[in-house]
């Protein structure tokens, strides 16, 4: 057979296979965990589930924790890697391991990742351990060799993430088939009040107690095995009785590769949400990659039977909700990311995270921004919330109670609030986020006195306040607050108040109103004054909600877009990003949440030929990495890296987090010939979008003209209600920009 006959015979089969391939098999769970953060990489996980089962080669920190594809020894195997919350760690291991160093050396060789399986190797006991879930039972198949005493280590009291584990208990019961206990995770520096969780663990047989169990720490043994173990462990926030309730409500058999498989299927209907076709193997596998990400970090911390922990309180107390109740990284920045992947074919999750920080207020006072272990935790700044549930509102998401929604959002918009909290900023007292300054001044000014915690970066505050006022002028207007609209409406152009005409960016200002000096747009050092995790460079270009506006002070929309194309053309030697802890150094910084909407602000200028040229390099310079040493850069915080590079992918935004009365999604080409989004009944009754892309090749990213339900389409926008009556949207391509389509 000759190469070319051997080559289309190869292409065939390849063919044949990515047909037959579902969803869950385009992911690869393990692309960028070279260098993960703790909550990053889980393998042995359902959608947002409460366990999070994998592997951990570092245990210690919140960066580079976790599973690292670099790492030769896996230090155990631990059911929770959530924002600011770890525990449960256990090891298979034999009568051979000393119990007090039971880490094993591991390969990929024979290595099997996937949603909702891992198997691996443990080369220094011998044994082959094999992790699956429910969403909140852990599931381990080990199988021993016949000449070994098979064991297991349960150890709640191992320190994982930055918790050490207090008040560990751990004692057999059920005739010696199962181990139960409870840890208490310590403080962390961003989760100030211990949180307390619970466990029970099963076998599938009994077992003798081996050693001390004093500590907390539980060794069974089981005698040599012919047959693999089988381990089930469940936790809870609640109670001893919850861990055994979810136990039996949600996994009562032993049918191991039932669960297996019962998770892919489970994956596969999330992930199904949004079909491809077209596209290169690389670019779907970075895409389903993109979306499980999307759906997977955000961890449910209720029962089965809704009871939650609720720690805002002088003493935890149990709540019962209607809804899973969640425990969140902040959604800082989530307005270009989650707030619009999530209602194109998820919108329960805008009910379900809706109604967690509507308790949250209900409970403890504060719609929250990152709750971990039922309580605040204060990360980042001001309040994203205001753009989120404005989002679901006027997507019609609306499964919560607006009442005290609003009301939480008022509160934070004013002293006494959650804006008055800068990062990590726990004091009852705190200051740190300005909120008084700007409602006085219109302005956060830097160096606060007495204020603490991080992130206290006035300028940066001023513009997000000012944008998230203006998201509650659209939610309060909805509501028939007209007041309260127009209030915020003019509170929303604050912005304004920190341009410096003389330099012609924003710039940070004093306590006594005069301009932070020295300055520059971007540098080391200084220029990281007044802006969180960026530059005056990036954020002069965040006022989503009047970007109109923002032309006006750069000095006409031509030259703003100027100005934008000349950070472009500096930040693209570098991929269009800065390394983690380094953004101060960036033009353009596709690593972190402040640069994420920039590439989309040409089209609302009058340029989205622009948008649509530099929207592909991003996804493609950035994003499109599919091994373990790239792909979100290092930093995709739950989520939302991923939610954007996906959105990309398909050609879909929202500049303005979709929080408008009328929102619209932003057209790009997509790298896809063809994308299916089905909408969900309860919410969208249009069945199913679709886009198809003519003439999508690599080199043709400009869209020529567009027909949306077949009649002509020259707008770059489309209407999210129209979006929701499901339709067919046509974009031909091409090469050069085509500048008389997409005008405003």
């Amino acid at each position: 057979m000759n190469r070319i006959a051997l080559f289309l015979l190869l292409l065939g089969a390849s063919s044949v296979t990515n047909a037959a391939r579902q969803p869950v098999d385009w992911v690869d769970p393990r692309i960028d965990t070279v260098k993960p953060r703790w909550f990053y990489f889980n393998s042995a996980c359902r959608p947002f589930g409460m366990v999070n089962l994998s592997p951990d080669t570092q245990t210690k920190g919140d960066w580079n924790a976790g599973y690292r594809y670099n790492d030769t020894r896996i230090e155990c195997f631990s059911h929770i890697h959530g924002w600011q919350i770890a525990g449960l760690a256990v090891m298979p291991v034999t009568d051979k391991t000393d119990p007090k160093n039971y880490s094993s050396e591991f390969s990929h060789d024979g290595e099997t990742v996937r949603p909702g399986y891992h198997k691996v190797g443990l080369k220094t006991h011998g044994i082959t351990a094999e992790l699956t879930s429910t969403t909140r039972v852990g599931f381990h198949r080990y199988v021993y060799q016949p000449e070994d005493r098979a064991r297991v280590v349960i150890d709640p009291a191992k320190p994982l993430m930055e918790c050490k584990m207090l008040d560990v208990e751990a004692k057999a019961a059920d005739d010696n088939t199962a181990v139960e206990g409870t840890f208490t995770m310590s403080p962390t520096s961003r989760r100030p009040k211990p949180f307390k969780a619970y466990f029970v663990v099963r076998f599938d047989r009994p077992f003798t107690s081996v050693g001390d169990w004093k500590t907390g720490v539980a060794i069974v043994d089981f005698g040599r095995l012919d047959k693999p173990l089988l381990m089930k462990a469940a936790i809870s926030y609640t109670g001893p009785e919850g861990a055994r309730a979810n136990l039996a409500a949600e996994l009562p058999h032993w049918d191991f590769d039932r669960v297996v498989a019962e998770s892919a299927a489970d994956w596969n209907s999330w992930l199904g949400r949004i079909a491809v076709e077209g596209g290169t193997d690389a670019q779907k596998t970075k895409f389903h990659t993109d979306l499980w990400h999307a759906l997977l970090g955000r961890r449910i911390v209720s029962d089965a039977d809704g009871r939650y922990a609720d720690n805002t309180g002088a003493e935890t107390r149990i709540r019962q909700g209607k809804l899973p109740h969640h425990n969140f990284d902040a959604l800082w920045g989530a307005q270009w990311s989650l707030n619009v992947l999530w209602p194109l074919a998820w919108p329960e999750l805008m009910d379900s995270f809706a109604e967690t920080m509507t308790a949250i207020y209900q409970n403890g006072g504060m719609i929250p921004r990152g709750p971990a272990g039922g309580n605040h935790t204060f990360v980042m700044i001001g309040d994203p919330a205001a753009s989120f549930f404005a989002a679901a509102w006027h997507k019609g998401i609306r499964n919560w109670d607006a009442r005290a929604a609003y009301e939480g959002l008022r509160k934070n918009a004013f002293p006494g609030g959650i804006r008055d909290h800068a990062g990590y900023e726990h004091r009852k007292n705190a200051t740190g986020g300005g909120i008084s300054y700007y409602v006085d001044r219109g302005y956060v000014p830097e160096d606060i006195p007495g204020s603490q915690g991080g992130h206290r970066q006035g300028a940066a505050m001023t513009l997000e306040y000012a944008y998230q006022d203006w998201c509650l002028s659209q939610f309060a207007e909805s509501l028939g607050k007209t007041e309260d609209a127009a209030l915020f409406a003019k509170r929303a152009q604050n912005y304004r108040n920190i341009w410096d005409p003389a330099v012609g960016w924003m710039r940070p200002r004093r306590m006594d109103g005069s301009w932070y000096a020295p300055f520059e747009p971007v540098a080391e050092g200084f220029a990281a004054k007044g802006f969180v995790e960026s530059t005056s460079a990036i954020y002069s270009f965040y006022v989503p909600h009047d970007l109109a506006g923002l032309a006006g002070l750069f000095g006409g929309r031509d030259k703003m877009a100027e100005r934008l194309e000349g950070n472009f053309r500096k930040a693209e030697p570098l991929r269009f990003i800065a390394d983690h802890g380094k953004h101060a150094i960036a033009w353009v910084d596709y690593e972190n949440q402040p640069s994420t909407g920039m590439a989309h602000v040409f089209s609302h200028i009058g340029q989205p030929w622009r948008s649509q040229y530099w929207v592909r390099r991003v996804q493609h310079d950035t994003f499109s990495d599919i091994t373990p040493f790239g792909g979100y850069n290092g930093d995709e915080d739950q989520g939302q890296m991923g939610a954007l590079s996906a959105l990309m992918a398909i050609g879909l935004f929202d500049m303005d987090g979709g929080a408008s009365i009328r929102p619209r999604f932003d057209l790009t080409a997509p790298v896809f010939d063809k994308v299916t989004i089905r909408l969900h009944p309860d919410y969208h009754p249009g069945g199913s979008f679709t886009i198809i892309t003519k003439n999508n090749r690599p080199e043709n990213l400009y869209i020529q003209s567009a027909r949306l339900n077949g009649a002509p389409w020259r707008s770059f926008q489309v209407p999210h209600e129209m979006f929701a009556k499901g339709g067919t949207l046509e974009l031909d391509l091409g090469p050069q920009p085509a500048k008389e389509w997409g005008g405003q």
